[in-house]
């Protein structure tokens, strides 16, 4: 296989926590007096930022509002809630068909792993540790590890370097637009994975080497 990297979006990507993030998002909107959305109406704010995803529900681009929804976000089922209700995320995220399979053959193959996303990087441990593949992931970088989010290339030029991955032999994997404008803007290749609300046909006017239905023909695609 040419590349020595493989690095990926975590949410749509890899796994799904649409029923841990529609409860965070609904307690936060109750909180702040908004109606509370449907998992519908969540489901394409995954692989934005919370407080973009806030902005996208509500048209409110006020920032005290929209960091107020973040910390209410996290008190309901992120960093600054109880043990019990931080199992919600953790224990209520899956991972799609394929995942498990895909990171081992990686593994197997010598390849360097990394997962880039904006979830915050101690919660994909603890998703991983949970479903038992953390040790196949090299590095993880979630969106408190940056200083600016993607699409800036800011966590894949640092998970190049840490994992010392030459740019030309780097792909990145993820299911939203962001994504590609991230790869985009870091030098390295894309290939879109259709797991999540983005349509393939999105994908169209970014750079990229393949679009992936799912991660099983993703792995078959990759030859591993």
């Amino acid at each position: 296989m040419r590349y020595q990297g493989v690095f990926f979006d975590f949410d749509y990507t890899l796994g799904d926590s649409t029923g841990p993030i529609t409860i965070g998002y609904q307690e936060g909107f109750k909180a702040l007096g908004w109606p509370a959305p449907t998992r519908e109406q969540v489901q394409p704010t995954i692989g934005y930022t919370l407080m973009d995803g806030y902005t996208m529900l509500t048209g409110d681009e006020d920032p005290e509002h929209r960091q107020e929804f973040y910390r209410l976000f996290q008190i309901a089922v992120g960093e600054q809630a109880g043990e019990s209700h931080q199992r919600i995320m953790v224990e209520g995220t899956r991972l799609f068909p394929g995942a498990r399979e895909l990171l081992s053959a990686l593994r197997d193959g010598g390849v360097k792993v990394a997962m880039v996303s904006t979830k915050r990087g101690e919660t994909i441990r603890r998703i991983f540790d949970y479903q038992k593949v953390g040790h196949l992931v090299d590095l993880i970088l979630g969106g408190k590890d940056v200083s600016r989010p993607k699409p800036d290339p800011e966590g894949l030029n640092l998970t190049l370097e840490r994992l010392e991955v030459p740019r030309d032999r780097a792909l990145f994997c993820g299911d939203t637009v962001i994504d590609a404008q991230a790869a985009r803007n870091a030098g390295v290749d894309f290939c879109a994975v259709l797991n999540g609300t983005t349509p393939g046909s999105a994908f169209a006017e970014y750079p990229h080497v393949h679009i992936a239905p799912d991660l099983e023909e993703l792995r078959r695609w990759l030859g591993v």
